[in-house]
């Protein structure tokens, strides 16, 4: 079956706009071009939009889109796989939330009474495997599977109090960090305050898992400039904060760097 671009934009729910763009950049061509000059468009071609939009609601950019796309042993069925189970997570993660808020609904309503442990639940668990996703290999890769398990378990685990306590000091160590990152001395007092706001949300979330010691604080540091996404994180409030961070927690812990 072939679409023409009108066709195909109300069948996909994208506007005929973003099918020429695709076509301009690259990324989607037309099987062909009829007679009136108007884009045609096959199976072929609906098939790789389909894959164009999955990896959208990823979070992909085009540019990564493409890429991934283009590459010779580019496998649509196994990308329609993993597509799907990534669907179910999410569907997963959604259903999780949905339920803490009907039994908050139900608890404000006064149907129900619902514990502090069941309100922070859905959002405690939903931070675990948005943390996984995100970081999961490489945290994995530096310290092992049982102690990322362990630290998940424990960061499940903590109570209203010690929740609230570490998303404040998650805070606390931006805002600290900030006003330090002004004086432009990671050896400050305002800069090694920030350095010990930042150890003191390590070991709250890391609890038993992983035994506190100067060498992890400051090998984490480390990734957080090795690792681009760790980096973004901090350098999205201000440029340059991940590396004053990780100078800060070099001179709190007296380890060197690399």
């Amino acid at each position: 079956m072939e679409y023409s671009i009108l066709k195909l934009s109300k069948t996909a729910g994208v506007s005929t706009r973003t099918l020429r763009y695709y076509d301009s950049i690259g990324l989607l061509k037309p099987l062909r071009i009829n007679s009136s000059g108007y884009r045609i468009y096959g199976e072929k071609e609906v098939s790789l939009l389909q894959q164009i939009l999955f990896y959208k609601e990823l979070g992909f950019g085009l540019e990564d889109i493409h890429t991934i796309l283009s590459q010779p042993d580019f496998d649509n069925l196994k990308a329609l796989r993993e597509h799907r189970e990534k669907l179910l997570e999410e569907r997963t993660r959604l259903d999780l939330l949905i339920t803490t808020v009907d039994k908050t609904i139900d608890n404000e309503s006064g149907r129900n009474t619902m514990s502090d442990k069941e309100k922070f639940e859905g959002f405690k668990k939903d931070l675990v495997k948005t943390n996984e996703e995100k970081y999961g290999k490489e945290i994995r890769e530096k310290y092992g599977d049982k102690v990322v398990e362990e630290s998940n378990k424990r960061m499940l685990n903590l109570s209203k109090e010690e929740y609230e306590r570490w998303e404040n000091l998650s805070k606390q160590v931006l805002l600290t960090l900030q006003e330090a990152f002004a004086t432009k001395d990671p050896g400050s007092e305002k800069a090694q305050e920030a350095a010990r706001l930042h150890k003191e949300w390590l070991t709250l979330s890391w609890g038993n898992a992983v035994s506190y010691t100067p060498q992890a604080h400051a090998g984490l540091a480390d990734m957080y400039v090795a690792d681009e996404r760790f980096k973004a994180y901090y350098d999205k409030e201000q440029e340059g904060l991940a590396e004053f961070l990780r100078d800060a927690i070099h001179l709190f812990t007296g380890i060197q760097k690399a």
